[in-house]
């Protein structure tokens, strides 16, 4: 069974370590209502993806209404919606697989707002990753774990052997590290359905 996921919790983390709730109160930017929808759209979608939920999942209109800030906007920036606004906006199109186009889209966008500081640059290597693998090809920064045969590894990398530089290089740890952040028993297969209620 191959299965590929994102630890999204540990790149939010990353994101929020240094922007305490004060300091985002405090923070200056051009469209606080923006910034406020885009926050309940990432809310929506972590929830989402709890194990707790059992409703419908929207990925596919939080999608829409991306596209349609985007379109209008541009990608939206720290400056436009904050650094925490930012991240919804990337967790959003992180999550947009169901539309590789899109993704895609949102890369070349947040890569050009990452050149002059307006994006994340470990958010970015994340959608960076989740396109490539979305596309059958090699990633480039380790981001995208896969379980084959229940054992946890990166999906296909270009250039494994230098993979750590190109992490350091937009602030992500090593490789190893981020597999052994992984919980034990993460790629254990679920249990069968008739054991679930023993």
């Amino acid at each position: 069974m191959v299965r590929t996921v994102i630890a999204l919790v540990v790149s939010i983390l990353l994101t929020f370590s240094g922007l305490s709730g004060g300091e985002a109160q405090a923070e200056r930017v051009c469209d606080p209502a923006l910034r406020a929808e885009l926050l309940e759209m990432m809310a929506e979608d972590q929830y989402e993806q709890s194990e707790d939920y059992t409703g419908p999942w929207d990925g596919p209109e939080r999608t829409d209404r991306l596209r349609e800030i985007i379109a209008r906007y541009g990608w939206p920036t720290f400056r436009l919606v904050g650094r925490n606004g930012a991240t919804a906006a990337w967790v959003i199109a992180q999550h947009s697989d169901h539309d590789p186009g899109f993704q895609q889209r949102a890369l070349t966008l947040m890569r050009a707002a990452a050149r002059v500081g307006q994006a994340d640059r470990i958010e970015l290597a994340y959608l960076t990753d989740r396109v490539a693998v979305n596309h059958g090809r090699p990633q480039v920064y380790g981001t995208q774990v896969t379980c084959i045969d229940d054992e946890l590894g990166p999906a296909p990398l270009i250039d494994p052997e230098n993979v750590d530089q190109r992490r350091a290089s937009v602030g992500l740890g090593p490789l190893q590290e981020y597999l052994d952040s992984f919980p034990d028993g993460f790629c254990d297969p679920p249990p069968d359905e008739g054991e679930a209620g023993q």
